[in-house]
């Protein structure tokens, strides 16, 4: 992959920051000690994707990544007016805004309510946290990768100060939003899994490319899903190309959000596919839980949800404690179980933690219901969970902050990956 975002400088950068909400202060974290020596190479499996390895161009300027032919340009005043002069939000963050929009495809005008292509349109905030780097690199990674769980850009404007992007249009909204959101419908058990699995497919087509590519920001914001669940990556402003040639990592400034980011990248700014298999541990979590992975109202342990959930992933009898109430019990034991193993597994040392491919190929194990993603099977019905009440753990354990002991870990004989020895997971980071 080319280097034409080296060659971009820009000095705004996107820090570690605290919960992705609306108006969050971004916090940087600076990175102390010293940069270590590339580790031996580790060689990933083969992948398992019917779509064929991806091989990126090496775009010399910023004119070759605006030039993609699979991308459409259009000017200010197209999407000023397809969005109706910016009146329809659906979206804000610290990079802007999100607008809905109707366009032509053909002639990249505006287009009526109904009669057009429906569109959500960035815009990006000239004094916003996601400044022409981050902006860049969405353009060319997503106006080259093509795959049915990446959301698919459709174009760009670039004026002035003016940054706009275009993308297709996610009915359902962010995983975020359905998990989190207060009086969202719960999504249920398949739908769940449904999710995990798409998301999961994603991931694993950026790493299993010819050049690999590095999400870093794989978190529920940034899951969109269509009208039939189907789950999209979307915000590659933080993507970067992966290692080459003998090294396993790169060495980067540490950005990303708090909560999501492996603790090995945030300690040492080294940066590898394996880090986007913790941060999935993470929402794979969020998703069994119903829980964020940090949640500022709650007290202790219970604020960071890899701390407070980790004890309970490797038993199956204390596992109901970290399950999402809104579920109503209504999951296979089965299931469940596995799911929360695949989480421990993906939260472990750096070394051990499993491909992507490896972890797909678990979740696509997993038991759902068979009636689709909308209703609930009997089979789910017949084996229902206690719901605990309250579901925070007994106040009389105090040692949720230890390393896991023999009770704690996950069993070799349960696990997906029971060959592997696994190390204790350590501490997530705390904002400074």
């Amino acid at each position: 992959m080319g280097n034409c975002l080296a060659d971009c400088r820009c000095t705004t950068h996107k820090a570690i920051t605290s919960e992705p909400v609306c108006g969050a202060i971004h916090i940087p974290i600076t990175i102390g000690g010293r940069w270590s020596t590339p580790l031996r190479p580790v060689v990933l499996p083969p992948q398992r994707e019917k779509f064929p390895p991806v091989a990126l161009p090496t775009p010399n300027c910023e004119g070759d990544t605006l030039a993609s032919p699979n991308l459409k340009p259009f000017t200010y005043h197209e999407l000023k007016n397809a969005t109706k002069n910016f009146r329809n939000l659906i979206g804000e963050g610290g990079f802007g805004c999100v607008y809905k929009g109707w366009i032509n495809l053909q002639t990249l005008g505006a287009a009526k309510p109904g009669a057009g292509t429906v569109v959500a349109v960035k815009k990006l905030k000239p004094e916003g946290f996601q400044g022409h780097k981050e902006w860049l690199s969405e353009v060319k990674y997503l106006g080259q990768l093509h795959h049915p769980n990446l959301v698919r850009l459709i174009g760009y404007c670039l004026d002035g100060d003016k940054r706009l992007l275009v993308y297709e249009y996610m009915p359902k909204g962010s995983l975020e939003n359905h998990l989190f959101r207060r009086g969202a419908e719960p999504l249920s058990w398949a739908v769940r899994m449904k999710v995990a699995i798409g998301a999961a497919r994603g991931l694993s087509f950026l790493h299993d490319s010819k050049q690999q590519v590095i999400y870093r920001d794989f978190k529920a914001s940034n899951i969109l899903l269509d009208l039939e669940y189907n789950a999209k990556l979307s915000d590659f402003g933080l993507a970067k190309a992966g290692p080459t040639g003998d090294l396993t990592h790169v060495t980067t400034q540490v950005l990303g959000t708090h909560g999501y980011a492996a603790p090995e990248y945030i300690a040492t700014g080294r940066l590898s596919v394996r880090c986007d298999v913790y941060s999935f541990g993470v929402v794979l979590l969020e998703l069994l839980s119903g829980r964020r992975a940090v949640d500022k109202t709650k007290v202790g342990v219970e604020q960071n949800l890899v701390d407070w959930a980790k004890p309970y992933l490797g038993d199956r009898r204390k596992l109901f404690r970290i399950m999402d109430i809104t579920l109503e019990g209504q999951y296979p034991k089965k299931g469940a179980f596995m799911a929360a193993t695949l989480a421990w597994e993906c939260l472990g040392d750096a070394k051990h933690r499993p491909s992507m491919a490896e972890v797909l190929a678990c979740l696509e194990k997993i038991p759902v219901p068979k009636e689709g993603v909308n209703r609930i099977s009997n089979f789910d019905r017949l084996q229902p969970m206690s719901i605990p009440s309250p579901r925070s753990p007994p106040r009389r354990h105090h040692h949720h902050h230890r390393s896991p002991s023999s009770t704690d870990r996950t069993p070799r004989a349960t696990s997906p990956f029971a060959t592997q020895v696994k190390s204790p997971l350590s501490k997530s980071p705390h904002e400074d």
